[in-house]
């Protein structure tokens, strides 16, 4: 696909979009199940006051919920896709605007069921669902009754579900404006204008020419800087969104509200970024190489994502791209690679940017369908390579989730999402250094080192300081001190100056960073990249050192789905995320990197 024009959505053709028959064939049939879900609300609704009755009301009722929730996972997924494909394309945003509507009214009318499910005495529901009939149910049971200590009255729990619709103003304002509405004008490169987007950013940022990075990088924050109060004010309506829910449960914390539901403690985000903070000297001798290398008096805050090593050939099609994939995963089996792969190739992935498109890359599955896979790819940045594989991760543990579970247990948690994608990109990691050294091609192998040492640094560190900003962001407005442009500005800047350390010299605009990461609307979510990059770096070493049963202990992790809580799923896998082990040496790894590199440069 040509860079020097974005198509419109409409332009692109069919091959290269997914295919999203396997959910519904047309519009007729989503509207359909649309108009179906009032039926499915109002039968589950019909079990008010009857579920503790006995257990086979209890059973028809799990029945019920379990139609509704299908109905609604299928109606919400295929229209979010169609709108992910395109968010200025109005007739995407009024099936997802009216999808939430439905499912905000499912909430609201349902907002019983879960009170009531636990006002049942424990010794009897724990009686019934050791019967065979609840098998499918048992385990979704049991996760309920552990959230009982924060489950509120019916009509409290009615009230949170009325506002759930309206408690996503922030996050859908942001993405309008960021994706749809930011014009960020071009950039001068080779004597041509090409257009700045969010999917050419990172290439005008590699380009060898600093200059190019100068202007691309003044342009792309420049916009920001205009909205900076507005974008200020988003996040912190939702950062006060998240407090309200955690304190309207009976958390100690918004921190805590976010990890109770996955039984993860809190001292595992503690420890992530105590541990990071230890180790914080070998990130600094990896800036102080990175000015060494590119020969600048000065690091700025658009050096660091430039190659360390030039003139290295990183043209690679989205079809040779899927082959590097098959054979870099190859450890994993026939039935693995050829799923994925011929996923890639057929219907699973959107492959290319266009105008209105979501502007990074993700998986998206549900019980129905493909596990669908949203790209921008790029054949001359092979980071893009990763970023398949990555997705390909995520993407083949909900094709085992959903093919080992029953619907009601099937989901992970992210996670342990993070955990099958990483593990990807280390094998393709692996792969792509042991050709370049078998060809003798030193210059690539280089490459390939700080590539590597790049992309651990983006998930391991760089994550770890997205976590401490959130963190700081909703302890500040559990502290009652507001989140203010300026406070959250100097906030991130202290966060920036503690991690690049001495050689970094930032722009007066550097600290809109944190203004700008749409992942900050889902709260405390990108830790997970950091602890999963840490498991995975573990297990990527033990299942390609190891036998049969180290595969397979990794296959029974992938099979899990929502079977195990996330924590007790790795320890079966073969990897312990309470202890900071792992994060050490996941940071250990890097520092040999730096050394490694130390030595080529």
């Amino acid at each position: 696909m040509s860079k020097e024009t974005i198509p419109l959505r409409k332009d692109v053709p069919a091959e290269y979009k997914w295919d999203l028959s396997t959910i519904y064939k047309s519009d007729d049939e989503w509207e359909s199940d649309l108009k179906a879900v009032l039926a499915a609300t109002e039968k589950l609704a019909s079990f008010k006051g009857r579920l503790g009755e006995s257990k086979e009301t209890l059973l028809e009722a799990l029945h019920a919920d379990e139609a509704l929730d299908k109905l609604l996972e299928n109606v919400y997924h295929y229209a979010s896709l169609l709108n992910e494909a395109d968010q200025g394309d109005s007739t995407a945003q009024d099936k997802v605007n009216r999808a939430m509507m439905a499912y905000t009214k499912a909430g609201a009318s349902t907002s019983f069921y879960v009170p009531e499910l636990l006002s049942i005495p424990d010794e009897k529901i724990n009686s019934w669902i050791e019967d065979p009939a609840f098998t499918d149910y048992k385990i979704y049971i049991k996760k309920i009754l552990h959230t009982k200590p924060h489950t509120l009255s019916e009509k409290e729990e009615k009230l949170l579900a009325l506002q759930s619709e309206s408690g996503q103003t922030a996050s859908t304002t942001f993405s309008l404006l960021n994706d749809v509405d930011m014009n960020f004008g071009t950039v001068h490169v080779d004597g041509k204008e090409l257009p700045l987007t969010h999917g050419t950013w990172s290439n005008f940022l590699e380009n060898q020419n600093r200059e190019v990075r100068k202007e691309a990088y003044g342009k792309f924050y420049g916009v920001y800087e205009g909205h900076a109060n507005t974008l200020a004010a988003l996040y912190a309506g939702s950062v006060a969104n998240d407090v309200f829910h955690s304190r309207a449960r009976g958390y100690n914390s918004s921190l805590e509200a976010a990890l109770y539901g996955d039984k993860v403690p809190v001292e595992v985000y503690h420890n992530l970024i105590d541990t990071v903070h230890k180790n914080l000297g070998a990130l600094h001798r990896f800036y102080s190489l990175r000015k060494k290398a590119l020969g600048v008096d000065e690091l700025r805050h658009y050096d660091v994502y430039v190659p360390l090593v030039k003139s290295v050939k990183t043209r690679i099609t989205y079809e040779e791209s899927v082959e590097i994939v098959r054979k870099a995963l190859a450890v994993l089996g026939k039935e693995y690679t050829d799923t994925l792969c011929n996923g890639l190739l057929h219907g699973w992935a959107d492959r290319y940017e266009n105008k209105g498109k979501n502007s990074g890359a993700f998986s998206s599955g549900c019980y129905r369908g493909y596990p669908y896979i949203l790209l921008n790819y790029d054949e001359e940045t092979l980071r893009d390579v990763y970023t398949m594989a990555h997705e390909g991760g995520h993407s083949m543990h909900s094709w085992y989730s959903v093919h080992n579970n029953p619907f009601m247990c099937y989901e992970y948690t992210i996670f342990e999402a993070e955990v099958a994608s990483t593990f990807n990109e280390e094998l393709v990691f692996e792969y792509l250094l042991k050709d370049a050294r078998e060809k003798g091609d030193k210059n690539l192998a280089t490459y390939l080192l700080a590539m590597r040492a790049n992309d651990i640094l983006a998930t391991l560190h760089r994550q770890t300081m997205f976590a401490e900003f959130e963190l700081k962001s909703h302890e500040s407005v559990e502290q009652g001190i507001p989140l203010t442009t300026e406070k959250l500005r100097s906030m991130y800047r202290e966060l920036l100056e503690l991690y690049f350390g001495p050689e970094m010299h930032f722009e007066k605009s550097s600290d809109l960073e944190g203004l700008r990461i749409p992942h900050f609307y889902n709260a405390f979510y990108v830790y997970k990249y950091a602890t999963g990059i840490s498991a995975s770096l573990a297990l990527a070493k033990r299942v390609t050192c190891g036998g049969e049963k180290e595969k397979e202990d990794y296959f029974k992790f992938l099979k899990s789905g929502g079977s195990r809580y996330p924590i007790e799923s790795l320890r079966v896998a073969g990897v312990d995320m309470t202890s900071t082990e792992p994060v050490q040496a996941a940071l250990d790894t890097f520092a040999s990197l730096v050394d490694q590199l130390e030595k080529e440069l």
